[in-house]
């Protein structure tokens, strides 16, 4: 019997050695099996997560002002543990949560937290919806990352949506390419709603009840939420919503034909005629950056014909909120919400008395409802007001990675109750639970909502603001009436 040759045998164990570590680094991943292939993710302090996982096709090419299609499945086990690229935008150097990737505009990608240990029972999940003003925003900044929740028994998951005029763009040959009765404009909702039909079919992979489902975002994210209560499109997608500084939800109808215009006027300011029979396959060869052109949160304003609009009421997936929640006609599960004290048009303005006006609607309808004030201000900003998305890595509990070195034990501990709240009302619609001081369901005529106190502690209280605000309110009303 021929033996081994020792120059083979020195060969074979230094493969050995190699594979080794890559088998064990594999045995030790968390796995999931989804509905288009396995995924392999990572572990860090008791934490599961997954990471850059497509729940639709790239909107690349022909797929460009497409409704998102469905991600192709994969063979073998595909690796989960950086995120993908935030959609195409231009970041601009003072947002309140950088990107941590570099944007493109193959962006579909979603992740998922949980706790590392196997839960007994299904986990509550919670969706996060990035804010940017529909232009900016993406799921890679470290303020938006899902283990701090995770820790406490959810599911945390966030995803990718297309933003400016990749997200919300119509023009006449777009129309007809569809098809009558076909989805137009709304791309970027389109793309909400494709990541939480993802979460429904897929979330039990990773430990979560898709029956409990919370879906929170934050400024347009917020928006979206509302948007998402009253889209027919949304029903028995999510069992509870938080809307942070969202406004009162007023998506218009601006009509077809206006939407369309707006498309028609971008196309001219790039040299592609209106009655050009090749318009849209023009359009879809624009250069990414040709396509953002510019456009940003801090420079949405142009002169001339406007040539970007944002989501409309499209009556299919988007209607009129404002009607529809003054009827009724809304998903009617327990809603938090509020905005921050020194939020976008102060206090008798846009997102604080957006947010009051909201929550009567709602209560007045029978929704419970949990009202917020957030007015804590971190050492670290040293000025009064708590501005715009300040409270954001508050509910994520993130309040250390926001300001570093600079946080404090009092930011802390808003943070842990803050995210106490959020993860009670995402496991049973009510926020209150043991060491938390009450938070009283908001009712009009008692105006009771939950302040997160510059003292640094919860402090539920009647709305201080709430006369003012409603002076205000009937002072706009009268000027409107004469």
């Amino acid at each position: 019997m021929p033996q081994p040759r020792p120059d083979l045998l020195k060969l074979l164990a230094v493969y050995t050695a190699l594979a080794l570590p890559l088998a064990a680094s594999a045995a030790n991943q968390p796995l999931a099996t989804t509905d288009t292939g396995k995924l392999a993710g990572a572990v860090h302090n008791g934490v599961a997560s997954w990471k850059g996982i497509p729940f639709a096709a790239p909107p690349v090419g022909a797929l460009r002002w497409r409704p998102p299609q469905p991600a192709a499945a994969w063979n073998g086990v595909r690796q989960a543990t950086g995120y993908g690229a935030d959609c195409m935008q231009l970041p601009f150097a003072s947002d309140a949560a950088p990107l941590g990737t570099a944007p493109s505009e193959d962006c579909l990608y979603l992740n998922v937290w949980k706790p590392a240990k196997p839960a007994s029972a299904k986990l509550p999940v919670i969706v996060w919806i990035y804010g940017g003003g529909f232009v900016n925003g993406g799921s890679s900044p470290p303020t938006y990352a899902g283990a701090a929740l995770a820790k406490q028994g959810v599911v945390l998951v966030s995803f990718n949506y297309r933003l400016g005029r990749f997200g919300f763009f119509a023009h006449p040959q777009l129309t007809r390419e569809s098809g009558d009765g076909a989805m137009l404009g709304n791309y970027g909702l389109m793309d909400q709603l494709a990541a939480l039909q993802w979460v429904k079919r897929n979330v039990a992979a990773f430990g979560g009840d898709a029956s409990n489902v919370t879906i929170i975002g934050e400024s347009a994210g917020g928006m979206a939420v509302n948007t998402l209560l009253t889209s027919p499109m949304a029903q028995g997608l999510f069992a509870r919503a938080v809307v942070m500084s969202g406004g009162e939800g007023k998506t218009v109808d601006p009509g077809l034909a206006y939407v369309e215009q707006v498309g028609v006027n971008f196309a001219t300011a790039k040299g592609i005629a209106k009655d050009d029979p090749q318009a849209l396959a023009k359009l879809r060869a624009l250069g990414a950056e040709q396509v953002v052109d510019g456009l940003n949160l801090a420079n949405r304003k142009v002169e001339g014909a406007p040539t970007y609009l944002g989501p409309y009421a499209d009556g299919k997936l988007a209607i009129e909120s404002a009607a529809a929640f003054a009827s009724g006609r809304f998903h009617k599960v327990p809603v938090m919400i509020g905005a921050t004290s020194a939020d976008i048009g102060g206090k008798t303005g846009f997102m604080v008395a957006g947010a009051r006006s909201l929550a009567a609607t709602l209560a007045g309808q029978g929704v419970p409802v949990y009202a917020y004030r957030f007015s804590y201000v971190a050492d670290a900003i040293g000025k009064p007001g708590a501005e715009h998305a300040t409270d954001i890595p508050y509910f994520f509990d993130t309040v250390a990675v926001k300001y570093g070195a600079q946080s404090t034990k009092k930011d802390a501990a808003m943070g842990k109750a803050i995210s106490a709240y959020l993860v009670n009302f995402a496991t049973k619609g009510d926020p209150n639970g043991r060491g938390l001081p009450a938070w009283p369901r908001y009712r009009p005529a008692t105006d009771e909502i939950m302040d997160f106190a510059g003292s640094g502690k919860p402090e539920p209280k009647k709305d201080p603001w709430g006369e003012e605000i409603e002076t205000a309110k009937a002072a706009a009303a009268a000027r409107l009436a004469r």
